[in-house]
């Protein structure tokens, strides 16, 4: 059974930091492509940034470009999405969510390229 589970979301202050875990368990994530989205009330589903393959390529959205880093540690089997510079449209609920790198298709920004998801974790920026 596939399972991802986010962790680290927080309340923080407008330029503030917070990193974001995605753990997973029955697959491991350096065989999948593996995507960071949000999801504001009211809002479709965002893509944030992604990372797949042993070259570990990156993408990030025009938002988050620059502030944002998506790393992966194989050991763990966790994914993070370091969040700097945060800013008051930063706010979401943000999902990981992972796809077999065979199934990996563009746009990778788009939430119907992935298969599995998790349950989110809220991030909330304080002005």
């Amino acid at each position: 059974q596939v399972q991802l589970v986010e962790s680290g979301g927080a309340l923080v202050q407008t330029g503030g930091s917070l990193t974001l875990s995605c753990t997973a368990s029955g697959i491991a994530l350096e065989s999948y492509g593996i995507g960071w989205f949000r999801q504001a009330p009211g809002e479709e589903r965002e893509g944030v940034s992604t990372l797949g393959g042993r070259e570990g390529r990156t993408i990030y959205s025009d938002a988050v470009k620059g502030r944002f880093t998506i790393s992966r540690d194989n050991a763990k089997n966790t994914v993070y999405l370091q969040m700097n510079s945060l800013k008051p449209e930063d706010p979401a609920v943000y999902y990981c969510a992972a796809v077999p790198l065979s199934q990996w298709l563009s746009p990778r920004l788009s939430p119907y390229v992935y298969d599995y998801w998790g349950q989110g974790t809220q991030v909330t920026v304080s002005s």
